[in-house]
C-alpha cells in the first residue's frame, strides 16, 4: 500500500495561547490528525503536519488582562505548555509555531494585499458595540449574549457554540460586555476593511458540488446548506484593537487585522516557515502550489465549531488569492469532529469547564489517553466523558485485551525459549487461519485509517487482537509445552507473529507502547522518528518551534515475516491497571 508519491498536508486547528488545553480539544482536534499523519507516514506518504498557537485572538488579550501581564507573556507561557503536552503525548508536528512571527505577518500581509488588489476587500463603515465604561469598541469575543438563531444564552459575539451559526455581534440579543459586565452598550460607527464573501458564494458552491463524497455528512450538509441559502455577505477583517497584525495600508495604523482572517492563513505560513528552517525555502510549494503539485491533499482537522471557517471562509480566501498568476490548493477533506462533553456540557477553557491536558498527562500514561480518547472519538455525534468509563476502558479493554496478550506471550517466550523467538514447526489449519485473519487487517484497518474513521479503526484492531487471545486459549501452549514442546513453540511463534503485525496496526493510536513492543521483539530499528524543539529567531524575536524528524523511522505497513531465532529483549508491562482510587 505504498503512497510514496503522495503529498499530504495535515493542517491542525490553531489553539489560542490562553490556557492549558483540555481533553475535549485533544479528542476533537489534536489527537486525530496525529493518528492520521502517523498512519500516512507508515504507508509512505510525504506528510507535512503543521499548526501553531493562535496569539492574536481576544481570548489571549482577555487572559492577559486577567493575569495583569502583557499578551506576549501569556503567549510564551501557554505556547510552551502546549508544546510540552505534544512532546509527552506524541503529537508529531513537522512544524508547530505561532502567529506572532515575522514570517506569519509577512504571509498575512501578502494575502491581504492580493485580496485588496483583486477587489475582494473593500472599506465600509460598521456599526459596532461600544462599552462606555471601558472606553473601547468591543471586538467579537469581548461580548456575549443570546444567540439570535437558537436562543443559547451564552453565545459569543461572532459565533454560537450551541448551533454553530455565524453572525454579527449586533444581532445578539441582550448583549453584555465581557470586560465590565455592562449591559447598557452603545452602538457607534467605525470604518473597517471587509472581505466580500458574497462574491465567493457561487465559486464555493461549484467547488463543494464536486468530489466531496468522502466528506463527513455533517460537514458537507452544513456547508452546502449555508451556501445554498446564499447568506454570505461582507465580513469585517479589521478591528479597533491594539494587539494583532498591522494593516499594510496607510491611514489604518490604529487598526489591526482580526484573528479569524489571520489564523487560517497559518496553515500556509507554517508550511513556509517549515521550508525556511529546513533549508529549502521553496519546498512548501509541493503541498500548496497548485501549479507545482495539483494532486497534493490538504486535510484540516478541527472541531465542529470551526466548520464554516474551514469549508467556506478559508477556501474562499484561497480562491480569491488564486485569481492571479499564483494558484493555491484548496482543502481535500475537513474531517471535523463533534464535541466531547462532561456533565452534558461542552468543555470550555474560558468558562472553566476543563480537565487539563498537561495535568492528566502527569498522572496517567499517554497511550492510555490516546486509547480512551480514540475509543470515545466524537466523529458523528457528541460523546460524554466520565472518569468511570475512562477507568473501565483501560482495565477491561486496553489492559485485558491487548496488554495482557502481549505480556503473557512475550513473557512466556522469553522465559521458556531462551530469550529468543522460537522456531515453528509445520503450521496447521488453525495456525494459518489466524495468520490470514490478522494479515487481512493491513487492508481493513488501513482503509479505516485512510477514511479517518478512527473510532472504527480502534474497534477493528481490538477485534483482531481478541482473535489472538481466542487462539491462545484454544492452543494453550503453557500446557502443551510439557508434552509437546514443538507444538508449543509453533503456537507461540504464531502468536508472536500476530502481535508483531498488530503492533503496526495499533502504532498510530498507541505509538509509545507499540515502540516498546518493537524493541522487546528484538528489532534495532524504530517505528517512529524523533520529536524535538528548535528556537527560531526573526525580526519579531525568538520563538520555540516543535519539529519532527522521521528519517530513522521504518515507515512500514507490511506483513513481514518474523525472524525465528531473533533475540528478544526482556519484556516489561505495557500498561498500568487503574484502581478505583486512581481516578
Amino acid at each position: 500500500m505504498s503512497k510514496s508519491a503522495q503529498k499530504i498536508l495535515v493542517g491542525v486547528a490553531w489553539p489560542y495561547a490562553n490556557g492549558e488545553k483540555h481533553i475535549g480539544q485533544i479528542a476533537g482536534a489534536y489527537l486525530p490528525p496525529d493518528i492520521f499523519a502517523r498512519y500516512q507516514r507508515m504507508v509512505g506518504a510525504d506528510v507535512l503536519m503543521v499548526s501553531g498557537s493562535d496569539t492574536h485572538g481576544t481570548p489571549v488579550t482577555l487572559q492577559a488582562e486577567k493575569e495583569g501581564v502583557p499578551p506576549a507573556t501569556v503567549i510564551e507561557k501557554y505556547h510552551l505548555l502546549f508544546v510540552e503536552g505534544c512532546l509527552k503525548m506524541g503529537i508529531t508536528f513537522d512544524c508547530y509555531t505561532h502567529t506572532d512571527t515575522q514570517n506569519h505577518w509577512d504571509v498575512t500581509h501578502k494575502m491581504f494585499l492580493r485580496h485588496l488588489e483583486y477587489k475582494y476587500l473593500y472599506t465600509d463603515t460598521q456599526r459596532q458595540l461600544f462599552d462606555a465604561q471601558a472606553g473601547r469598541f468591543l471586538a467579537d469575543r469581548y461580548v456575549e449574549g443570546t444567540c439570535p438563531f437558537c436562543g443559547y444564552e451564552d453565545a459569543r459575539g461572532d459565533q454560537c457554540d450551541n448551533c454553530g451559526r455565524l453572525y454579527d455581534a449586533l444581532e445578539l440579543k441582550n448583549p453584555r460586555s465581557k470586560l465590565t459586565g455592562n449591559t447598557d452598550l452603545e452602538i457607534r460607527e467605525t470604518e473597517h476593511f471587509f472581505m466580500d464573501m458574497a462574491k465567493m458564494n457561487q465559486p464555493l458552491l461549484d467547488w463543494i458540488g464536486h468530489g466531496k463524497e468522502h466528506w463527513r455528512p455533517n460537514v458537507l450538509n452544513f456547508t452546502r446548506g449555508q451556501l445554498e441559502l446564499r447568506e454570505l455577505r461582507g465580513r469585517p477583517i479589521t478591528r479597533d484593537i491594539e494587539w494583532g497584525i498591522t494593516v499594510p495600508v496607510a491611514g489604518y495604523e490604529n487598526k489591526r487585522i482580526y484573528v479569524w482572517y489571520d489564523a487560517v492563513i497559518g496553515y500556509l505560513s507554517a508550511a513556509i516557515e517549515w521550508a525556511k528552517i529546513s533549508g529549502n525555502d521553496e519546498a512548501w510549494r509541493e503541498w500548496w502550489d497548485a501549479d507545482v503539485n495539483p494532486n497534493a491533499q490538504i486535510y484540516n482537522f478541527i472541531g465542529k465549531d470551526n466548520i464554516p471557517f474551514h469549508t467556506i471562509i478559508w477556501p474562499g480566501m484561497l480562491q480569491a488569492y488564486s485569481v492571479g498568476d499564483e494558484h493555491l490548493n484548496l482543502p481535500y477533506d475537513v474531517p471535523a469532529n463533534e464535541y466531547l462533553t462532561i456533565g452534558g456540557e461542552q468543555f470550555s477553557t474560558s468558562r472553566g469547564r476543563v480537565i487539563g491536558w498537561n495535568t492528566v498527562l502527569a498522572e496517567y500514561q499517554p497511550d492510555a489517553w490516546r486509547y480512551v480518547l480514540t475509543a470515545l472519538a466524537p466523529e458523528t455525534s457528541d460523546v460524554e466523558f466520565t472518569w468511570d468509563d475512562f477507568r473501565e476502558r483501560i482495565n477491561s479493554e486496553l489492559v485485558a485485551n491487548w496488554g495482557n496478550l502481549v505480556n503473557r506471550v512475550m513473557g512466556f517466550a522469553y522465559k521458556r525459549f531462551d530469550g529468543a523467538i522460537p522456531t515453528p514447526g509445520p503450521l496447521d489449519d488453525v495456525d494459518q487461519t489466524l495468520l490470514n485473519d490478522i494479515r487481512s487487517g493491513f487492508e481493513s484497518v488501513g482503509a479505516l485509517y485512510e477514511a479517518v474513521k478512527l473510532k472504527n479503526t480502534l474497534a477493528e484492531v481490538r477485534r483482531l487482537s481478541q482473535r489472538v487471545n481466542q487462539y491462545l486459549n484454544d492452543k494453550a501452549p503453557w500446557h502443551s509445552i510439557k508434552e509437546d514442546p514443538a507444538a508449543a513453540a509453533t503456537s507461540i511463534y504464531v502468536a508472536l507473529q500476530a502481535i508483531d503485525w498488530l503492533k503496526l496496526m495499533w502504532a498510530p493510536i498507541l505509538p509509545h507502547s507499540s515502540e516498546q513492543i518493537h524493541q522487546m521483539m528484538g528489532y534495532d530499528s524504530t517505528l517512529f522518528g524523533r520529536q524535538y524543539t528548535e528556537t527560531v529567531a526573526d525580526a519579531r524575536g525568538a520563538h520555540v518551534v516543535l519539529r519532527y524528524d522521521h528519517n530513522d523511522a521504518i515507515g512500514a505497513w507490511e506483513a513481514e515475516t518474523l525472524p525465528a531465532g531473533q533475540a528478544l529483549r526482556e519484556p516489561s508491562a505495557l500498561f498500568i491497571k487503574l484502581e478505583e482510587e486512581a481516578v
